[in-house]
């Protein structure tokens, strides 16, 4: 019996002995590196604070940066204890790459989020044309943004192909060019056509003056004269003015009695 004790003592001294420094150095490499990391994880924080990132995205990075962060560290203090890590990492990646795979999709359209949300090409509010859908943003998420159209539909689309294809921003810029084609009939006044439209215009007080409006012939057309009417406005004025415009247009025209004309087919019948 007393051998059988004497063995258990020996064998546990020399665990001890062998294991007892490395588990204390792990033990304080832990202790350390948790406190290392938390400082790091505070300088994240900072540094996204400064960069003024998205109040939805800062959570996200933090946590990343934290678990990888974790996970360097338990690996250095199993490697210290004398687990073999070499098997550990290859299970580790492969679990990584099989995940990877399986997620390509919801990875991309992660991916797309962050860089929407770091370099804010739109912004919540902004009205764009993208992916084949115009509408207002609503909300930026992490895999999805969400628009609201002209006719208070709903649409969601994916960020990887938000964040690769063309996107059209329209709220972007202060001011817009309101364009309005404008058909007189053949043997109208041309020169009395642009004075109508040019005082239409000037008589507007949400038509800027810088840059001046603009009257041109753009076209002569089966029936008509086409004229393009532009002006500029401020951003927030642009469909206000593009139906009062046309409908302005229509109106004033009849009153000077500029003729706008209709397609017409002109048959002559020989005997």
């Amino acid at each position: 019996m007393n051998t059988d004790v004497d063995g258990i003592l020996t064998t546990i001294k020399g665990f001890s002995l062998e294991y007892g420094p490395k588990l204390i150095g792990a033990i304080i490499v832990w202790i350390i590196g948790s406190f290392i990391i938390k400082k790091l994880i505070r300088a994240f924080e900072h540094i996204l604070d400064k960069q003024k990132t998205d109040a939805s995205l800062k959570p996200f990075l933090k946590s990343i940066v934290s678990i990888l962060l974790k996970v360097l560290l338990v690996i250095s203090v199993l490697s210290m204890v004398g687990v073999a890590m070499t098997s550990f990492i290859a299970i580790l990646g492969a679990a990584g790459l099989a995940v990877g795979l399986a997620l390509s999709g919801t990875l991309q359209n992660f991916a797309g989020g962050v860089m929407i949300l770091l370099f804010k090409p739109i912004s919540v509010g902004d009205f764009i044309n993208a992916q084949g859908h115009k509408g207002t943003v609503k909300e930026i998420q992490i895999f999805n943004t969400i628009l609201t159209d002209l006719d208070n539909k709903t649409i969601i689309i994916p960020n990887g192909g938000l964040s690769t294809g063309s996107i059209v921003n329209y709220s972007t810029e202060p001011t817009r060019r309101v364009d309005i084609s404008v058909g007189i009939a053949y043997g109208e006044d041309v020169k009395k056509s642009r004075e109508v439209l040019l005082e239409l215009g000037n008589n507007d007080d949400r038509v800027l003056k810088d840059p001046a409006p603009f009257i041109g012939v753009t076209e002569l057309a089966d029936s008509s004269v086409n004229l393009t009417f532009r002006v500029w406005v401020n951003s927030a004025d642009y469909w206000g003015v593009y139906f009062d415009m046309n409908e302005n247009v229509y109106a004033v025209f009849n009153k000077s009695g500029v003729q706008i004309p209709f397609p017409q087919l002109d048959v002559h019948l020989q005997k």
